[in-house]
């Protein structure tokens, strides 16, 4: 059977020291027909010269440029824009896939009535070091995303044909998660595969370490993109969004020992 094409996008941001090791896990994909859109939101390091020489060798990876500094998600929005895939697919650049990741997902997207399949992934420090795992639930629906935002963005691949073509919200954090209420709002719930699948790599200094800076932009999720009032959005928040994410840590700690 012919193999359907799938759009990964990337955004990148003087990611010089990892984007290689990103690339390269994607070239070494046991599913062949993809093609990876990466853009580049105004690097002041190698950043861009180091995915012109991949691009340059692999027809297959395609480089864009943003013309100012605008987040992660307005260069994901832009690779989305130029993607061709009826899967569309997300890797950060610091980030890294599993050999059989697109083959194992695309299957079970082909079988499942959901256009959304997620799956676990493990975590490393900033030398590549697996540390940790972070374990898929079986599935995931649009209320439990509401209140638990449980699947890991590297890992989540989408089918437009089911759920057409969706793009980030225009926040300029927390629109990962946003654009994964999008998808279960019109999916109704999302699949996921046990065995880990992507490498998650935590940095000191990412955004996404810094948590106490994110809770303004969760609350954010809840006003602009469900029009949540004020109250009721911080009330989600502190009600069933902390409970849920704090019972998820204590999972995880466990699952670690």
């Amino acid at each position: 059977m012919s193999q359907e094409l799938v759009s990964i996008i990337t955004p990148s941001y003087n990611c010089s020291r990892y984007i290689g090791e990103t690339i390269e896990s994607i070239q070494a994909q046991t599913y062949g027909n993809w093609e990876l859109l990466i853009t580049d939101d105004c690097s002041t390091d190698d950043s861009v010269n180091i995915i012109s020489r991949y691009a340059s060798q692999d027809e297959r990876i395609k480089l864009f440029q943003l013309d100012k500094n605008s987040g992660a998600g307005v260069a994901r929005n832009n690779s989305i824009k130029e993607s061709c895939g009826r899967y569309i697919a997300f890797c950060d650049s610091d980030d890294r896939w599993t050999p059989d990741k697109l083959e194992r997902q695309i299957a079970v997207l082909n079988r499942v009535e959901s256009g959304v399949v997620y799956s676990s992934y493990t975590t490393c420090d900033e030398d590549g070091v697996v540390n940790g795992i972070v374990v898929a639930y079986r599935t995931i629906s649009y209320l439990e995303i509401l209140r638990d935002d449980s699947i890991g963005f590297l890992t989540c691949i989408y089918d437009t044909q089911k759920l057409g073509k969706l793009f980030m919200p225009t926040l300029r954090k927390r629109q990962d998660w946003g654009l994964k209420i999008l998808l279960l709002q019109k999916a109704g719930y999302a699949v996921g595969i046990l065995e880990p699948l992507a490498i998650y790599r935590l940095r000191k200094n990412s955004l996404s370490n810094k948590k106490l800076n994110l809770i303004k932009y969760n609350v954010k999720v809840y006003r602009e993109i469900l029009n949540y009032g004020l109250i009721r959005a911080w009330c989600k928040f502190i009600f069933e969004f902390m409970p849920h994410y704090l019972a998820k840590k204590i999972r995880l700690r466990i699952i670690n020992q």
